[in-house]
């Protein structure tokens, strides 16, 4: 996505002030994990299925190495599953047909790949059942989404932009000058064709989706007819008129208990200004705000958890973003930023797999359309995902390089932590706050160690025990570790 690696370049200068700054790690630290503070009930980890899933999604290797977490032998190489729960669908903009005369107009930069194929290719007949509806499209998707279902996986539908047809230049890669690109008089079918797919998904695929999401980066400006990627700007007041249309669509067909996500903004700062721009009936229709994470360590991720959160009672997911470094240290620190300040109940990268290697986790050749190389970044994630589980409560750390999760049935408490210095430390972390600490036999902390320079790649160690309640930890410059404490009361 080279929209997004540029904007990740410019975005990641400006912090959240001093609040941030006291969040880089000291050599020697102590962290003292607060179980008084709680910031929900974790939901999960996902990544969006396009367009990754268009070149692989017939691959059950990759099925299992995303969506279980299992071992997966890969290339002779065994991963261990990074057991992602979520799954967001990408309904596509693009069809081939001619309709009256009229049809697709195509950026010539858009690679095949990431043209995904839309179910209402004609716009004469609004009738799901009628040949106006092509349901055989966009197989290979369709076909990891079901897998990713089968394997345990929540999903949510969102689409990049509408149907070709609904776009006034008939170009889904955005207008000419990166304008608003929806039709006035094709609000409602936008919002048609997204509740259409969600009932015939239900109805046929065996999947339910639990959001829909009308809405990706709307308020961008990068959305241009010589795009890369479909994309479709809509500013806050189109926006705001779309989304009454998407709940009456779901209503309608029964599908009240689907929620609406949105809006999908880029990045923190600019989702603080769409929400603030909706009253509140608009509002009112929106169960969970999906932000994007492309502002890196920049943003003001503590005042939108105020507005949405706080404020306005709503869910608060960090629904997509990504990074050009391959060895995930950029990844894990934003991803702790996110754990301190954004405090989302859910987490999703953008492609598990690219065909650029930093953005990658699985890597895989553009031209050829070949899978290669499991980056470093894999394995940060694994550490993350494998153990910071749904149902989780995620705790109070007090500070941005460390993250804690306690499950309450198991009595076990999961705490993931970043060395981003260039030298080694030693972290305490101070459980003296809980009521009973009393680890594996012995007192045993098992870890798991990965070293993003090169080194471990997921390397788990029974050799740490814990020294009354308290245990130390020394890290490698640039590692990410997790701990599992067992037998932890609140």
């Amino acid at each position: 996505m080279i929209r997004r690696r540029t904007l990740l370049t410019a975005a990641g200068g400006t912090l959240l002030g001093s609040a941030l700054a006291t969040g880089t790690a000291h050599a020697d630290a102590t962290i003292a994990v607060n179980p008084g503070t709680s910031y929900g009930t974790w939901e999960g980890w996902g990544t969006s299925l396009a367009w990754w899933a268009n070149v692989f999604g017939t691959r059950n290797d990759f099925a299992d190495a995303f969506f279980t977490t299992n071992s997966v032998t890969y290339n002779g190489t065994t991963l261990p599953g990074l057991g992602l729960n979520i799954a967001r669908y990408n309904l596509g903009a693009c069809s081939w047909n001619t309709v009256s005369g009229e049809s697709m107009v195509e950026s010539a930069n858009i690679p095949a790949f990431k043209q995904i194929e839309g179910f209402w290719q004609d716009w004469n007949n609004e009738d799901p059942t009628s040949s106006a509806w092509d349901w055989t499209a966009d197989a290979n998707q369709r076909a990891m989404l079901q897998k990713a279902v089968q394997r345990g996986a929540t999903t949510e539908l969102f689409a990049n932009s509408p149907m070709w047809w609904m776009c006034a230049n008939h170009n889904p890669s955005g207008a000419s000058g990166g304008g608003n690109n929806l039709q006035t008089w094709n609000y409602r079918q936008h919002a048609s064709h997204l509740a259409a797919t969600a009932l015939y998904a239900k109805n046929n695929w065996g999947v339910n989706f639990a959001t829909v999401d009308p809405f990706n980066e709307p308020a961008a400006s990068w959305w241009t007819a010589t795009g890369t990627q479909e994309g479709c700007h809509m500013d806050p007041a189109v926006q705001a008129a779309v989304l009454p249309y998407m709940r009456s669509e779901l209503d309608k067909r029964g599908l009240t208990g689907t929620r609406i996500a949105a809006s999908d903004e880029t990045n923190y700062d600019t989702a603080r200004s769409t929400w603030a721009s909706f009253n509140s009936s608009t509002k009112a229709l929106v169960s969970q705000v999906n932000v994007h994470g492309y502002q890196g360590s920049g943003g003001r991720r503590d005042l939108l958890y105020t507005d949405v959160v706080t404020t306005s009672g709503k869910k608060l997911w960090n629904s997509e973003t990504g990074d050009g470094d391959g060895t995930g240290l950029t990844m894990a620190s934003n991803l702790c930023y996110d754990f301190r300040w954004l405090h989302p109940t859910a987490w999703v990268y953008w492609q598990v797999m690219d065909p650029t290697a930093g953005w990658a986790l699985i890597a895989y050749d553009q031209n050829t359309l070949q899978p290669t190389t499991v980056q470093p970044k894999y394995y940060v994630m694994a550490q993350f995902s494998r153990h910071i589980r749904p149902g989780m409560r995620i705790l109070d750390t007090g500070v941005s390089y460390a993250a804690a999760a306690y499950d309450a049935a198991a009595r076990r408490l999961v705490i993931v932590a970043v060395n981003t210095s260039t030298s080694a430390q030693t972290l305490t972390f101070d459980l003296s706050r809980f009521t009973t600490v009393t680890g594996g036999s012995g007192g045993l902390v098992p870890r798991w160690n990965t070293v993003t320079t090169g080194g471990d790649k997921y390397a788990a160690y029974s050799d740490t025990r814990l020294s009354g309640k308290s245990v130390a930890v020394p890290f490698a410059a640039k590692a990410v570790q997790t701990l599992q404490i067992d037998g932890v009361t609140i």
